[in-house]
């Protein structure tokens, strides 16, 4: 019989086998979400899936340290492995101003080492020795993919979706890694209130927020390209409402569907969303949002910390 390992599995093999993965680790974070994390010494976010601030939210729930860690562990994980996947189907050019993975590695080392990963990150939650860990994990992953399914769906169907459509997707997609994070901390803590409605509200505004510096700001560009949503052929929230306005419609439609990377036509549909109002009305939801936000941070019973956060992306967001 022959041994599945037998001790030729070594650690540089091991090693090998991430190497996409610690590739997209060891590229610092340059946009500005990841730098406003970064000062409230928060777990780092730098792309299109945020991570939740889990020192924030340990202030309520007051877990050992040594659980944080291995649940921000498994975090970490998870969010970095679904940077990998999420490239390869975006057709993503950079990442944090550096060529994605897949482009260093090919497809099928990075597509494996993602999900090599995925499964390490339920290994570290057996260790959690907790009954319903894995069970928290699996429905979340459920949850983040079915949001992703539906993001991919309406972008190669060129199907744009209704505002609650998007919002649904929203709280499954990037909702599911902050309920994961939460609900994984709750099982070690003696506060058991529900934070659902907060991590709802915070994952539509950390989500459209990014949706809104996609097209806005000059840093996402230096870190990932002008506009990538547009080339991406993505409908995020910005593209949905001009595409439900009688004037930008068709126009904002047409330019979405070709994925175009002239710099021209791009400029072309960010002055068109802005000329039919889709950029204030997007920071009018935001606005909403961080109002929302701060009013079940209040009825939880306050987090200065969190708070702090909300502000700063904000300021980051020209919320005023």
């Amino acid at each position: 019989m022959i041994a599945v390992d037998d001790g030729l599995f070594t650690p540089d093999k091991d090693e090998a086998c991430l190497e996409p993965y610690q590739y997209i680790v060891q590229i610092p974070g340059k946009e500005i979400r990841v730098k406003l994390i970064q000062v409230t010494r928060c777990v780092i976010y730098s792309s299109s899936r945020l991570q939740l601030p889990y020192k924030a939210f340990n202030n309520w729930l007051q877990i050992p340290e040594d659980k944080l860690a291995a649940i921000s562990s498994v975090v970490q994980m998870l969010h970095n492995a679904s940077l990998l996947i999420d490239d390869i189907e975006d057709n993503s050019k950079l990442r944090r101003g550096v060529p994605v993975a897949h482009q260093i590695f090919g497809l099928a080392q990075t597509i494996n080492a993602a999900n090599y990963v995925y499964f390490k990150a339920m290994h570290e939650i057996l260790s959690l020795n907790h009954p319903d860990g894995v069970k928290i994990f699996t429905e979340e992953m459920l949850e983040l993919h079915q949001g992703q399914g539906l993001d991919i769906l309406w972008r190669d169907s060129h199907n744009c979706p209704s505002e609650e459509e998007y919002k649904m997707m929203v709280n499954k997609k990037t909702g599911g890694l902050f309920r994961l994070a939460v609900n994984l901390m709750q099982l070690f803590s003696e506060n058991k209130r529900n934070f659902t409605p907060l991590l709802n509200y915070l994952s539509l505004f950390f989500q459209i927020g990014d949706d809104y510096a996609n097209l806005q700001s000059t840093q996402y560009s230096k870190n990932k390209s002008f506009c990538e949503d547009l080339t991406e052929g993505k409908f995020s929230f910005p593209i949905i409402h001009a595409a439900h306005t009688e004037t930008g419609r068709n126009t904002v439609l047409n330019i979405v569907r070709q994925r175009t990377t002239d710099d021209h036509v791009k400029q072309f549909c960010v002055e068109l969303l802005e000329k039919v109002g889709s950029f204030s009305y997007t920071r009018e939801i935001l606005r909403g949002l961080s109002v929302q936000v701060m009013e079940e941070v209040k009825n939880l019973g306050g987090n200065e910390e969190l708070c702090q956060l909300l502000q700063q992306l904000s300021v980051a967001f020209s919320l005023g």
